[in-house]
């Protein structure tokens, strides 16, 4: 989409000042809303802050242009005025966002689409009474978009064709990556093959077959290198001379002998979790969670930088 968009940013927490940014640095014409006005203002100025951070790491041009894009909105309706897109991003909670739905369903311009961040909430547990539910669904982004740019798509099943395609344009548009999740489930794709790594993780863990650091280096330094710039179809189809059949036939046998052990679906108990949590605390204090979080931001950029570098030298395209 070529037009000059008008986005509505509607909850202030996190993940709304990152969906900021990421409209805002690809131009478009951002209005953020929150009920509660005095953290709408120190939204944006930690939306501010992050901009000055993003230039000061040659990952945006001009923070105060940046800026120029955003403006908050006590009112609703004045966000909602004149949008093409809006993006909810309230908390996980079901009835906090069917109470927001039917306010947008009354102000909503209309062919706005209304995008939700859930993570795990399908769109048609909180739109199937309203009058304009065709043109909701859930644009997933993982936390925090503006470094990371997977946003998972996916309708309700009375979402209308043209309105998943408008959100994939848009998103196409600000520079993300939209996935199409073709039907709902819980979690969608990006935290089901998570859960299913973790479940695995806690599982060694627990059973001594490797202790917490271990499992990460495990991971940072193995997986996570191919991971950062392949799949793991790709990964596969790479890691055998014929290719991804050549890989099943080799391995195949493995992991189905592997998935037998991997079969329990009991919960995480409190004793493996008190064990994963000493072991973390006394890697990392919990005083020092926020300089880490900090320090992962910063690692984040550069690995932003680097693949934005990446994608603009033709000898590494695929």
């Amino acid at each position: 989409m070529k037009k000059t968009h008008a986005v509505a940013v509607v909850g202030s927490g996190l993940i709304g000042q990152a969906w900021t940014l990421v409209f805002a640095r690809a131009g478009c014409e951002v209005r953020m809303w929150d009920g509660d006005l005095a953290a709408l203002q120190r939204a944006r100025d930690l939306v501010a802050e992050l901009a000055d951070e993003l230039e000061h790491s040659g990952l945006v041009d001009n923070a105060a242009e940046l800026m120029s894009h955003v403006r908050v909105c006590n009112e609703l309706s004045d966000a909602l005025k004149n949008a093409n897109y809006v993006q909810e991003s309230l908390p996980e909670i079901l009835s906090v966002k069917q109470a927001m739905y039917a306010q947008l369903d009354a102000l909503v311009p209309a062919n706005a689409v209304i995008g939700s961040s859930t993570s795990s909430i399908p769109a048609s547990a909180f739109t199937e009474h309203m009058k304009t539910r065709e043109r909701c669904l859930v644009a997933h982004p993982v936390n925090p978009p503006y470094l990371i740019p997977v946003v998972e798509v996916c309708g309700a099943p009375w979402t209308s064709p043209e309105s998943v395609q408008a959100c994939m344009d848009l998103m196409h548009s600000v520079n993300q990556k939209p996935v199409h999740i073709r039907r709902e489930l819980e979690g969608f794709i990006l935290n089901r093959l998570q859960g299913a790594l973790l479940r695995e993780a806690f599982r060694l863990v627990e059973q001594g077959y490797v202790d917490v650091d271990g499992l990460d280096v495990t991971i940072r330094e193995g997986l996570g290198l191919r991971w950062s710039f392949m799949g793991p179809f790709e990964t596969i189809d790479l890691n055998a001379p014929g290719g991804l059949a050549d890989y099943c036939g080799r391995y195949g046998s493995m992991y189905q002998s592997i998935s037998q052990e991997q079969a329990s679906t009991e919960p995480w108990s409190p004793d493996l979790i008190d064990q994963l949590q000493k072991a973390r605390r006394e890697m990392l204090p919990s005083e020092a969670l926020g300089d880490r979080r900090n320090w992962r931001d910063r690692r984040l950029m550069a690995l932003a930088l680097h693949k934005k570098q990446l994608e603009s030298d033709p000898s590494t395209r695929s």
